[in-house]
């Protein structure tokens, strides 16, 4: 099984509202603890928030397992791999959430890629009424249906935000460069990052404070746009503010920060990449710049990850996390006492095809290899 290198740092902090960091960091503890592994194409692993101590964590192929007290249960959670398509690299199964309310209700949110057409759904599944660790696979509603032209950047991140709403990252359709315009485009639900009320109505209502809520100046879902695609975005779940990494085209990759509660921004695609002009048409004067990036000399395609709030490593308390999965390098970024970003750190090179960040229902923090490992972080 692939094992991965531990991996060292130190960071003295003094944690305030804008998590100051006040000393540079230094060498010492902290190590990624392998849980599970045996996973094919693992993309994502999350809690459902039930407080069960569970882990479901998805494969790309189309089913979500649960690891339970260290063992992984061999009959999937669900599996929906005659509904999907995993045909491209960047097709199938590429997302889940559990409404906020799952202990109650047993819904739960999946993204994927359908097969024939390769169009992205977004669906509502329930567990099975009998048996916590299955869901029930004739129970999907579909809330969104969305045409992709292309089989790459597709998105596919579902998350709930501490405002309870479900939002939902897509790419700008595929290709290269973004050739439909959709980044720019505030009536495209391509290259945005939606914002939906799944209790609000069927198969879902628009919050009152979505920014083009109206319909009059973009699409009623749209909360973010001008992303090329967001490839794992999270909430800082002490903060509020948003996080989120955007794989780039062909020299940068990219992380913006959105305070809490902020709708409406322009991330910049395809005017910008990362900090730098790439249509030769300039960016608005209110574009959102990102705080962090680095060149394909260090990485290929980036994966967002999450701000440390777990109790396992506390030397990564209010520590931004992310890593490339073509590189397997892994970075962090924090704000000094002033308030100004210090990104683009190098904590070490892990070995592995890094698919995804995740939290547990505690806050600790997780990570999958596309070679099949699930791992957590944990102070050495």
């Amino acid at each position: 099984m692939y094992k991965l290198a531990t991996l060292c740092l130190a960071l003295l902090l003094m944690v305030s509202s804008v998590d100051a960091q006040t000393t540079p960091p230094t060498e010492d503890s902290f190590r990624l603890v392998e849980v599970a592994s045996g996973f094919q194409r693992p993309l994502y692993v999350t809690g459902a928030g039930d407080d069960s101590g569970r882990l479901f964590v998805v494969s790309q192929y189309g089913q979500i397992y649960i690891v339970q007290d260290g063992t992984t249960i061999e009959q999937p959670f669900l599996d929906i791999q005659p509904r999907i398509t995993s045909a491209g690299n960047e097709q199938g199964l590429l997302g889940l959430a559990f409404h906020p309310d799952y202990e109650e209700n047993g819904t739960f949110y999946v993204n994927y890629s359908e097969a024939r057409t390769g169009n992205t759904v977004v669906a509502r599944y329930s567990v099975s009424a009998d048996n916590p660790n299955a869901a029930d696979p004739d129970s999907e509603v579909r809330l969104l249906y969305v045409e992709q032209p292309y089989p790459n950047h597709n998105g596919g991140h579902l998350q709930f935000g501490p405002d309870g709403y479900l939002y939902i990252g897509l790419g700008d359709g595929g290709s290269q460069g973004d050739p439909q315009l959709n980044g720019q485009n505030t009536f495209a639900l391509l290259g945005s990052i939606l914002r939906i009320d799944v209790d609000g109505g069927e198969p879902y209502g628009i919050p009152a404070d979505n920014p083009f809520a109206d319909g009059t100046n973009g699409a009623p879902e749209v909360w973010l746009y001008g992303v090329r695609n967001p490839w794992r975005y999270s909430f800082d779940r002490e903060t509020g503010d948003l996080y989120v990494g955007d794989v780039g085209q062909n020299q940068y990759e990219e992380v913006s920060f959105i305070p809490a509660g902020v709708g409406g921004a322009n991330l910049g695609w395809n005017l910008y990449e990362g900090t730098h002009p790439y249509s030769g048409v300039p960016a608005p004067a209110d574009a959102v710049m990102p705080f962090a990036e680095y060149s394909h000399a260090q990485g290929i395609s980036i994966t967002g990850g999450y701000v440390y709030r777990g109790s396992l490593a506390p030397a990564l308390q209010g520590i931004y996390l992310y890593a490339d999965f073509g590189s397997g390098r892994m970075w962090y970024a924090f704000r000094d006492e002033s308030g100004t970003w210090v990104s683009d750190v190098l904590v070490g090179s892990t070995g592995e095809a890094i698919s995804s960040f995740g939290e547990d229902d505690a806050g600790e923090l997780y990570l999958t290899s596309f070679n099949g490992g699930v791992w957590r972080f944990e102070s050495n």
